[in-house]
């Protein structure tokens, strides 16, 4: 590649990608808290098949539990994503994790840090 502006794209892609391959977050929706993992997909097109079970190990582990699933699969800027959309479920018996620790613990079980 000759182009020093492809370089530079490249590389910061490259970066991006190689510090934060996917994405973790806690959002309310109305009355609902949900949890948002984005995966990319491989350029094969594969999915990683593991990351829902990792996911609900997770919130497992922190005594939370999930009401529901729904995953969807988007292209954004010619890269393919999964994402997860994860209802928690949040009755009084149980007692609720903070939202950064479930966002931390997410990300370290699906990094394989955990």
């Amino acid at each position: 590649m000759v182009d020093p502006n492809k370089q530079t794209a490249l590389c910061s892609r490259l970066r991006m990608e190689l510090l934060n391959p996917l994405r973790v977050a806690v959002v309310s929706t109305g009355p609902d808290t949900e949890l948002l993992v984005a995966n990319p997909v491989e350029l094969s097109g594969r999915r990683r098949p593991l990351v829902f079970h990792d996911i609900t190990l997770a919130l497992k582990m922190l005594n939370a539990c999930a009401f529901s699933v729904k995953i969807g699969r988007y292209m954004i800027h010619d890269r393919g994503w999964s994402v997860y959309r994860v209802l928690l479920d949040e009755r009084e018996e149980r007692p609720t994790v903070p939202r950064m620790k479930i966002e931390e613990d997410v990300k370290k079980v699906l990094m394989g840090w955990e």
